[in-house]
């Protein structure tokens, strides 16, 4: 009797001539792609993760060696760089500033116009972490970001408040100008914070849409504000009065004192 198992062709788990199924999968790219593959990969890893984190994990995560990590990227600093441009300078749009130095539009059409696509551009899941992650290490990227806002955004939206508000005057912002108009701007930053940061619903039971009544309403307020703050003298300096030295026989006069306080 022939044993059934003798001269049984066996399939073989990794047969000559064929890759086993993780090199089959893993196909070759080009250089260019290799490189978007990485800084994709990074984007989300850092959103995740934050900076604190090594580069050997980055690498794990996005299926790359560590060698080849650093063959695309020298350093992890240069590879933040690269975030840097992708995330944030990237998706400046040209138009924010047209529309700001647009002499037909109204001066809360050009503000809700710009906030409403700013926030629909860059308060995403990425730009949000990214920057929180930032000002929380070594503020790489929260102070080129900063310095771009400074530059290109923040004097046009205060020169548009000062028309808005019949102020012809080309002097340096004053405090109260910048910290008004940080409320306006934070106050937006702030809804993409709840939803990305804290996890929390935005508008809850409101469609997406209602972003843009908020974000009128958030700039006519502070067009409002501007108005009735920005139009009063500024505060003087309130003269502190020395503080009373309190004796023994202050205290021992104030005591014989009360019961007839009471008293009356």
């Amino acid at each position: 009797m022939v044993d059934a198992l003798v001269n049984r062709s066996l399939p073989r788990k990794n047969p000559k001539g064929k890759l086993a199924a993780p090199e089959a999968a893993r196909k070759r790219m080009s250089v260019l792609d290799r490189d978007r593959h990485i800084v994709d990969g990074a984007i989300q890893f850092f959103a995740r993760h934050g900076f604190d984190a090594q580069m050997r994990d980055l690498a794990k995560s996005i299926g790359v060696t560590h060698a080849l990590l650093y063959h695309y990227f020298p350093t992890k600093q240069a590879l933040v760089d690269r975030v840097y441009l992708e995330v944030f300078e990237g998706r400046w749009k040209p138009e924010w500033e047209q529309w700001l130095d647009d002499d037909h539009l109204s001066t809360e059409d050009k503000f809700t116009l710009f906030y409403i696509d700013y926030a629909e551009t860059v308060l995403t899941h990425d730009f949000v972490r990214i920057l929180i992650f930032s000002g929380l290490t070594d503020q790489t990227i929260t102070n080129r970001f900063f310095d771009l806002l400074r530059e290109r955004l923040f004097p046009r939206l205060i020169r548009e408040t000062r028309r808005y508000r019949a102020f012809k005057s080309r002097a340096q912002a004053s405090v109260m100008e910048r910290e008004l108009l940080m409320g306006l701007h934070g106050s937006i930053f702030y809804s993409g914070l709840r939803r990305w940061v804290y996890s929390q619903a935005v508008h809850e039971g409101n469609p997406p849409a209602y972003d843009r009544v908020v974000i009128r309403n958030q700039v006519r307020s502070y067009l409002q504000a501007s108005c009735v703050v920005l139009s009063q003298p500024q505060p003087a300096k309130v003269k502190t009065a020395t503080p009373l030295r309190v004796t023994k026989r202050s205290n021992a006069h104030s005591r014989a004192i009360r019961p007839n306080t009471l008293r009356t």
